[in-house]
């Protein structure tokens, strides 16, 4: 095991954090430029083995406006007064919008969920989904490019996919 020497392996440490920094930027420049995405997800489990926690994102890059957009999904946040992280008993399932010509597309993902278990709920340009099958537990508030009638939205549920299609 290597000694701690002081400056010269503070140095190597900033040094190589800042090569790794770079490293991760021209990664992300490279998915910006193909218009891809990168997801990273993982599971906390409790001492009886079953799932506590679920956590993860999805980094979307835009084809055309380079837009990157972060977005978050699962059940465990940090708590804004205390700073402590917290699992919450709903989890946020993935989401993706996808704006058509003639339609919007959500796709929810949410296994273990059957159309039965699904509810939605629209105003205006918000689209919420829940979900509950046994312990697991789903709610997302989604917001929408543009606003919709209930009667313009239809929904299937296969296999945990949610696909919600709003007719515009």
């Amino acid at each position: 095991m290597a000694k701690n020497s002081g400056k010269g392996s503070e140095v190597n440490f900033v040094g190589g954090f800042f090569d790794g920094l770079n490293k991760l930027l021209e990664n992300i420049s490279d998915l910006a430029e193909k218009g891809e995405e990168l997801k990273k997800s993982g599971e906390i489990k409790g001492a009886d083995g079953k799932v506590r926690g679920v956590y993860g994102f999805n980094i979307k890059f835009g084809i055309g406006d380079k837009e990157v957009k972060v977005e978050p999904f699962g059940n465990i946040h940090k708590d804004e007064q205390s700073g402590k992280v917290t699992v919450d008993e709903v989890r946020e399932p993935m989401v993706d919008v996808f704006d058509e010509e003639k339609y919007v597309l959500v796709l929810a993902e949410m296994p273990g969920v059957g159309k039965d278990e699904v509810q939605l709920g629209l105003k205006d340009d918000v689209l919420t989904i829940a979900a509950e099958r046994g312990e697991k537990k789903y709610r997302k508030e989604v917001l929408l490019p543009e606003s919709f009638a209930a009667d313009k939205m239809s929904y299937t549920c296969h296999n945990g996919v949610l696909e919600i299609r709003l007719t515009k």
